[in-house]
């Protein structure tokens, strides 16, 4: 009796949710009422570029804010779709659009011809100016001061373009590509370049939390067009997201957020109170960790996946490893070729490339939308995986051959001979190897920053764009990652001293 209720309750419980399923997908109360076709897009940008678009980073938060995040959320509203937010390096945006990684991009992005080539854009939301931001005393205010000077610019940017153009007129320009705002203006302040190139409210930012810096507007006579929303190629959001801008221009919307983020004292706000308060010097380097306490439980979430990363990286990677090292030395010509060759490819090419190519790559040629993280833990198994190979192989190769020899005279197959005797005794030669390549996989887990993984480099990166500073979140990411490595190395040698003991 007992058994037959819970076998009605079971079933019940079963009819419940599949009418809550059927329910929740017709009815209209329950479903998104888009108008565009689609419930969900997906929205990629540059998240170190306030005040359009930057972490707030409060009370350990991990949550996208900013100019064209409020523009973006506004226009889901209107459109009815749900908005999904990825992040790359600005120089990564227009490749993710082409591999149809993203519905579409914001970070102030202008519409210049090169990139129209590639991509579709919006009409125009925001119009800014750029400006020369200097040191103090620099006497660097036209572009005709730039003559002989070393200018930074952000890689991918309309000011790169900009600098390009006027170096075939102004004789002496060293351009110098960075990646990030804050990494052109540390070198300002570390005196290896004499100017930079940045948006005004940008630039207004800096400048509020480094007092020795200044900045003055540049006359342009070819303006970039403004800001715009970037969309794949033949993409039909274009003329929806259009109606909708023209809308919150007219309305007065647009106005709102205008006086909402690019004002001076909302610049400041956005930068959290990040200006030092001792008095910088002229030369010497001011370094004030107290700045970047509230955030230190933001930049301490990225230790668990730092360490997931690495853990999967260098579990697949072992396992991958050993697989190649088997067919080196199995000495069927086939697999020794293809594993010689595998490893002197991967081994040849940049980790960042194979990266690269793993993340955008994998859409296009499989269909199969790879996750950041799948990406990061498939390019550094891979790439791992050609390393340990040749460190498993010199560990099997160093077993007494007369192991092999008695194990085969006495009938063990080879397969169990190489389970149960060979491979135990090499892993346990190699293991000094083997943590000092998880070692390096734990320092170059930072490497998936590039493509969007918020680990605890990356968090570090972020703080540093919020709060205007360099130093400071850097030096306390050094602080984690040294901590983790010690704690991998001491644990390591407690294993390799209880292997020992039980010799």
């Amino acid at each position: 009796m007992k058994k037959r209720r819970t076998w009605l309750l079971t079933i019940l419980m079963a009819i419940l949710i599949t009418i809550g399923s059927l329910i929740g997908h017709t009815n209209p109360l329950l479903a998104t009422s888009s108008s565009i076709g689609k419930e969900k897009l997906t929205m990629i940008t540059s998240p170190d570029y306030p005040p359009f678009e930057f972490y707030d980073t409060r009370e350990g938060e991990s949550k996208i804010v900013g100019f064209d995040m409020d523009i973006a959320n506004y226009i889901a509203k209107e459109l009815g779709f749900q908005l999904q937010v990825q992040e790359s390096d600005f120089s990564g945006l227009i490749p993710a659009l082409q591999a149809n990684r993203a519905d579409f991009a914001m970070a102030s992005m202008n519409p210049t011809p090169e990139r129209r080539r590639n991509v579709d854009f919006s009409i125009s939301y925001y119009q800014g100016r750029d400006t020369i931001v200097t040191a103090k005393g620099s006497n660097i205010k036209t572009p005709v001061d730039l003559a002989g000077k070393r200018v930074g610019v952000q890689l991918g940017t309309t000011q790169e373009q900009y600098v390009k153009k006027i170096a075939t007129k102004i004789p002496g320009i060293e351009l110098k590509q960075l990646n990030k705002a804050p990494e052109m203006v540390q070198e300002i302040k570390s005196r290896r370049i004499d100017a930079i190139i940045l948006g005004d409210t940008v630039a207004l930012g800096f400048v509020q939390a480094n007092p020795e810096l200044e900045f003055h507007f540049l006359d342009s006579d070819e303006p970039g067009g403004g800001s715009a929303i970037a969309f794949p190629k033949g993409s039909a959001l274009v003329e929806p997201f259009n109606q909708v801008l023209q809308s919150m221009k007219d309305n007065g919307e647009l106005e709102k957020l205008v006086n909402k983020w690019f004002t001076p004292e909302s610049i400041a706000a956005a930068s959290k109170s990040s200006a030092s308060k001792t008095s910088p010097t002229k030369t010497g380097l001011n370094i004030d960790l107290r700045r970047i306490v509230p955030e230190i439980p933001f930049i301490l979430q990225g230790i668990p996946l730092t360490l997931l990363f690495t853990i999967l990286s260098v579990f697949f990677g072992l396992l991958w490893g050993t697989v190649l090292s088997l067919c080196k030395i199995s000495g069927i010509t086939p697999l020794g070729w293809f594993a010689n060759g595998y490893t002197s490819i991967f081994r040849g090419t940049p980790l960042l490339l194979q990266l690269s190519l793993v993340y955008y790559a994998t859409p296009q040629l499989t269909g199969y939308d790879i996750s950041a993280l799948q990406a990061g833990v498939l390019a550094f198994t891979l790439n791992s995986g050609a390393y340990m190979s040749e460190t498993i192989r010199g560990g099997i190769q160093g077993v007494d051959k007369g192991q092999r020899e008695a194990a085969l005279s006495m009938g063990v197959p080879y397969q169990l001979m190489m389970w149960d005797i060979i491979l135990p005794q090499a892993l346990k030669n190699i293991l000094p190897a083997l943590v000092n390549e998880t070692i390096g996989l734990l320092k170059d887990s930072s490497l998936v920053a590039t493509i969007g993984v918020v680990e605890t480099l990356r968090r570090a990166q972020i703080v540093g764009s919020n709060k205007y500073i360099y130093f400071e979140p850097l030096l306390f990411a050094g602080l984690v990652y040294y901590v983790m490595v010690m704690g991998l190395t001491f644990g390591a040698s407690n294993l390799e001293r209880s292997l020992r003991r039980s010799e």
